[in-house]
Order: structure tokens, then C-alpha cells, then sequence
């Protein structure tokens, strides 16, 4: 795309430099990244060329050189880091644990919590609380011991949040292919708060649909805006409410200041320490 123009004016050849930098970041410190410096550095050099055709063809030479480096291997899967779960994949009560997501009625359902009651006569019973991942209702079903489900058949990608269009619904580019990818705004609802620009996060896809976006914990956030610390006050257990960068509150202790890194659950919500 970016050798299809000399200059860096047009969409395809902005996408390529974004690429290069976006993937530049997600290798640091690798023997990938280096080549990645190279490929970038002579994409920028080449626009500097236009009327330099002996350069420009020098600068060619060195850009498909690099770009060598970057050739996959014959059967390779795209997607090497995405992971999924097979289809008809049988579970049992036994199974179960929070987390898990199967198929109920052809839709994807994520277990949220569940209960064993053992009874003094006959099989124990298992009271589990789902939730579905498509229309973000929740539902609580009991089941006899040994009951069978079908676990879904899901794919993560870890993709990078780019920016909110102006119908809330979030932009995120593939880490792999770099290819943008909408996610409306009711499959990130409950996580949007958590989500700040750059971060990567893995999309959970269901039969080619993006059903939720998995934030990274523990992650560290920049606390923007919390009431000062009262010189003295030195009661045990101390908390107080702290906006971070990404908009979301937590509770913290007290000798935290605004301006402070601090480390987050993201998954309860929770203060873990100051970084």
C-alpha cells in the first residue's frame, strides 16, 4: 500500500506508517522490532526522495530486504496468539466454573457464578447464574449432577483500542492484521470504563461477532483527579474516591496523591497498590 504512492498523503499509505509504528511498539526489544525500525525508516525516507530516482530505487532495494524478514511460513496461522475452544466440546456439571462460556440454544452464554446443593436423598443439584453474551441478559437455570452442556466455540484477538466514533462504539485495530475492527457499544458496555487509548485488550468472537472485550488485569492507571492528603491524619484503613485516566473511580488509601501510577483490578474494581 504505501510503495502504491510516493507521498504519505493518501489513506493507504497512513495505514501502512501506523502500522509500522503500532507494530514497532508491541515488539520493543525484539529482533522483529529492529527490522520493523528499518521498514519504517525507509517508507519515510522514500517520500523524501521524488526526484531522486537513484535513491529511490537504492531506498527500494533496502525496503523489500526487510520486508523478507517479515514472510510467513507456508500453512502459518494468521492469528498465531488468538486462542479458541472447540465446537461440541461435551462439559458436565462437574465443569462448571465461572469464566466458562458455552452454548445454550445457539448463543453464547458465560457463567457467572454457581452453587452445589447436595441433598440427603438422590443426585446433587447445580444452581448456575449465566449470562448472555449476545443480548447481556442474565438467566439462572438448576441442573441435575452429570447434565451435559456444549462449550462455545469462541476466538480472542488481541486487538488495540484506537478511538469512540460518534455512535459510542469503539474502534479497536487487530494486532495481527492490523485491520480496524467495530465493536458497538453493548458488547463493551460493562469494560468501557476500564479502557483507556493504546491498550490491548483481547475481543471475544462468536460465529464471526465480537460478544466481549476482555480487559487486561491487574493494569496500571494515572490517577487524575483525588482530595489532597489532610497533613496528620493518620487513622487506620483511611480510603478515599480517586478518578483515573481511563474516567473510571476506585476507592483508595489516603497517602495517595493525584498524579500517582497506581495498579488496578480491573476485573473487581479494586485498589491493589501504588506503582
Amino acid at each position: 500500500n504505501f510503495l502504491s504512492d510516493a507521498s504519505t498523503t493518501k489513506p493507504s499509505s497512513k495505514v501502512a506508517l501506523q502500522a509500522l509504528h503500532h507494530h514497532n511498539l508491541r515488539t520493543k526489544g525484539t529482533k522483529e522490532a529492529l527490522h520493523c525500525n528499518e521498514l519504517h525508516y525507509f517508507c519515510i525516507l522514500y517520500t523524501q526522495q521524488q526526484n531522486n530516482s537513484t535513491m529511490k530505487l537504492a531506498i527500494l532495494t533496502s525496503l523489500f530486504a526487510t520486508s523478507a524478514a517479515f514472510a510467513p511460513a507456508a500453512n502459518t496461522n494468521t492469528y498465531q496468539r488468538s486462542t479458541s475452544t472447540s465446537l461440541n466440546v461435551a462439559v458436565d456439571t462437574s465443569d462448571i466454573k465461572n469464566g466458562l462460556t458455552i452454548e445454550l440454544d445457539g448463543e453464547p452464554y458465560k457463567v457467572l457464578n454457581f452453587s452445589i446443593m447436595k441433598q440427603a436423598r438422590g443426585a446433587a443439584k447445580t444452581t448456575i447464574k449465566f449470562k448472555n453474551l449476545k443480548r447481556g441478559t442474565t438467566i439462572e437455570n438448576t441442573y441435575r449432577s452429570g447434565e451435559k452442556f456444549e462449550t462455545a466455540q469462541i476466538v480472542r484477538k488481541p486487538s488495540v483500542y484506537t478511538y469512540e466514533d460518534e455512535s459510542g462504539n469503539c474502534i479497536f485495530m487487530d494486532s495481527e492484521s492490523f485491520e480496524e475492527v467495530m465493536v458497538e457499544f453493548k458488547a463493551i458496555e460493562d469494560q468501557k470504563k476500564w479502557i483507556v487509548e493504546g491498550m490491548e485488550c483481547d475481543l471475544v468472537f462468536f460465529k464471526g461477532e465480537v460478544i466481549e472485550v476482555l480487559v487486561p488485569s491487574p493494569y496500571v492507571y494515572e490517577v487524575v483527579e483525588t482530595e489532597p492528603n489532610v497533613k496528620g491524619n493518620t487513622s487506620q484503613g483511611y480510603t478515599k474516591p480517586a478518578v483515573l485516566d481511563c474516567g473510571a473511580t476506585v476507592t483508595v488509601p489516603g497517602f495517595v496523591e493525584q498524579g500517582a501510577s497506581i495498579k488496578v483490578d480491573t476485573n473487581k474494581g479494586e485498589y491493589m497498590e501504588r506503582v
